[in-house]
């Protein structure tokens, strides 16, 4: 009952045609290629994705992953499907795989003529030289289904009777594994028939694993019970990043629809039969979607609306897809763009008061596990990006007295927890300016660990903390005195101590490893925040001008900054290979887009807010990052990128706050300056 290639796919002469390099067919190559991935969430955490080509090739792609325990406790249900039309002609796939050992089948180069996002994944197939068929996926947010439909254009010409068949492929298991053949698979299925818009239809139900989600596909078509394994699907994605890559997928049985007479449906859902007729229910999430979808300004928007989920009974945000939940750090620097600069400021809201009650000894936690433990406080930056999103949520005059009081007190804890001392050494020290740090522990955004090895552990005082402490410390100013004296000793102390008198510009780390004295004189981007990309800018003049011009010398790239200099003798160009290898490059040379933010901010400082120096800007830093959406998670921001030229996107497709700072240096230059400085004046909370 097990084959690697299913039969129905197969060429009459029983050879099978790969892909050539690429993969990428022309008319794709004029819209998207053929890999770059698209992405719908279902406002709970769980998604449907893939690529434009069809092809699955991350173990993450899938028409039904949902989270258990919004956001986390990702499963995925229904992973895809092989699809093709049966004519008086023969089989037309439409749908193609990868396999063991590289074997792309079938090949999709000659029937897949157009693929877009707009409103909604949508694919169109040649049939013939007059029909077409076109397909089309979205997910219903807030209702966690999956809504595929097909229909055929252009075909009365075609004699006999056309059938689309579907085959779902099914696993139960977590997002993060794989999956492969077992005996504890349960192939059981409840079928409940009914009419749908007059017509026969089914509304199956599976359960694979007991203590898993229950997968209920809801049709206007027929269903064959046919249970059987597909082995040996192969995801480059996963290969790329030296992990597992193969596995084994279950399909229950076969849908059946008379796509020459009708459109065809298949709606899915995980735990929760449905009731409707197919037609109807389709019809009418699609109608509320696209409505939903037109309501948005801008496609970035829509985008940016793909990272607030539920949790328990309030929001929160989800610092990426596919495999990130919603982070501390994340969170507070993504909702500046996602939350404020889109005016959702009810979410922003919500979001900052939930966060607000997980204050623990001055620290807010960096994340939650997706095994739902007690949240995680290892971050020593965290907290200080809430308070810089309390500031801008505040400046907004959106708040009540009872919300503007209670952010107010969550930040004069952190600031309480910081000035007396908290976990892992962090606390003001004699001069005023914030240490932190203790071996095997990563606290900065620099947080790569792999084997109990902290990559870069930058022990001390970092650059960005400081910036950080500094701006909270002003930002309280404006409800109270308290920390006037500290404000100041620790001002005095960045001016005295971070300037490097070689450069101009300004140390990574002072006192490293908590030696006196002591500097880590690294080319960093983590000096820029001195500079831009927070409420106030710690240097200005010459200082900002130097520390502007090493950034953009040792670190620029098209997709945002590098994180160590090619200089260095530790840069890593590439951020390839195994786990490791990976982790080893993370922050020593692997390119950051959300940083663009700071640095555009910073740039602006120097040379000026004219027309001319945002026109500047925008050619310069913004162009190859919206050229950049069409291109890899489409409509979206990744997270990293290699270092070395071509600047290859890496890492997750969909990041939070890589989108979250492109909207907000956008609004940055967009926006009138009264006092002629870059984002208008900077005032207190």
């Amino acid at each position: 009952m097990t084959r690697t290639i299913p039969s129905e796919h197969l060429p009459d002469d029983g050879s099978s045609t790969a892909r050539g390099a690429g993969g990428t067919p022309d008319f794709l190559a004029e819209q998207f290629d053929a890999d770059a991935e698209w992405l719908e969430p279902d406002g709970f955490g769980g998604f449907a994705s893939g690529t434009a080509g069809g092809e699955r090739t991350r173990r993450y792609h899938a028409l039904l992953l949902a989270a258990t325990h919004p956001p986390t406790g990702r499963v995925a249900l229904v992973n895809g499907l092989e699809a093709w039309l049966e004519t008086p002609d023969g089989r037309v796939p439409l749908s193609t795989q990868r396999y063991l050992p590289d074997v792309v089948h079938p090949d999709l180069a000659s029937r897949l003529i157009a693929f877009d996002v707009a409103p909604w994944p949508t694919w169109r197939f040649r049939i013939d030289d007059d029909a077409t068929l076109v397909y089309e996926l979205f997910v219903a947010k807030g209702y966690g289904e999956t809504v595929l439909r097909w229909r055929l254009e252009g075909a009365h010409d075609i004699a006999g009777p056309l059938q689309l068949k579907v085959r779902l492929l099914l696993s139960g298991r977590d997002h993060h594994a794989l999956h492969h053949e077992n005996a504890a698979f349960s192939f059981a299925y409840r079928e409940a028939g009914g009419e749908t818009g007059g017509h026969s239809g089914s509304n199956v139900t599976w359960r694979p694993y007991g203590d898993l989600p229950a997968i209920t596909a809801l049709t206007n078509g027929a269903y064959l019970h046919a249970p059987d394994w597909y082995q040996n699907f192969l995801y480059v994605r996963e290969r790329e990043r030296g992990l597992d890559y193969s596995e084994d997928l279950a399909t229950p049985g076969v849908f059946s629809f008379d796509i020459g007479a009708r459109h065809a449906v298949i709606i899915l859902r995980s735990n929760g039969e449905l009731a409707d007729d197919a037609d109807t229910r389709a019809a009418g999430l699609a109608r509320a979607e696209h409505a939903r979808r037109a309501a948005f300004r801008s496609r970035t928007r829509l985008s940016a609306d793909a990272y607030f989920v539920t949790r328990g009974t309030g929001q929160t945000l989800v610092a990426g897809y596919p495999w990130f939940t919603d982070w501390g750090r994340d969170t507070f620097i993504a909702m500046r763009g996602l939350a404020l600069v889109t005016r959702r400021y009810a979410d922003a809201e919500a979001i900052l008061l939930d966060w607000s009650r997980t204050v623990s000894q001055g620290m807010l936690p960096n994340r939650f596990p997706d095994d739902g433990n007690e949240p995680e406080y290892n971050s020593v930056d965290a907290s200080l990006w809430f308070v810089v999103a309390v500031h801008d949520y505040l400046r907004t005059d959106h708040a009540s007295h009872v919300t503007r009081l209670a952010l107010r007190n969550a930040v004069d804890e952190v600031l309480d927890g910081y000035a007396h001392g908290t976990r892992y050494a962090i606390g003001a020290d004699t001069d005023g300016l914030v240490r932190a740090g203790v071996p095997g522990v990563q606290l900065t955004w620099m947080d790569a660990k792999v084997d109990g090895w902290v990559v870069t552990p930058r022990i001390g005082k970092p650059v960005e903390v400081q910036a950080l402490w500094i701006n909270a410390l002003r930002i309280s100013l404006g409800w109270t005195a308290q920390w006037q004296n500290l404000e100041e000793r620790a001002t005095h102390a960045f001016h005295a101590r971070f300037v490097n008198p070689e450069t101009g510009a300004l140390f990574d780390v002072v006192d490293a490893d908590h030696v006196p004295n002591r500097v880590d004189a690294s080319i960093r981007p983590n000096q820029i925040f001195a500079a831009g990309g927070l409420p106030f800018a710690l240097v200005k003049g010459e200082t900002a001008r130097r520390i502007v011009e090493q950034v953009e010398t040792h670190l620029l790239t098209p997709l945002g900054l590098r994180t160590l200099s090619p200089s260095d003798p530790n840069y890593a160009g590439t951020y390839t290979g195994n786990v490791r290898q990976r982790d080893a490059a993370y922050h020593q040379g692997t390119v950051w887009p959300w940083l663009i933010g700071p640095f555009v901010e910073a740039w602006l400082q120097v040379h000026g807010s004219s027309p001319h120096t945002r026109a500047e800007a925008r050619r310069r830093f913004l162009a190859p990052l919206f050229a950049h959406l069409r291109s890899d998670g489409l409509g979206h921001v990744c997270e990293i990128a290699d270092g070395d030229a071509p600047h290859t996107p890496r890492g997750t497709p969909f990041q939070a706050w890589s989108l979250g700072e492109l909207l907000r240096v956008e609004a940055l230059l967009a926006s009138v300056q009264p006092n002629g400085g870059p984002g208008g004046a900077r005032g207190s909370a």
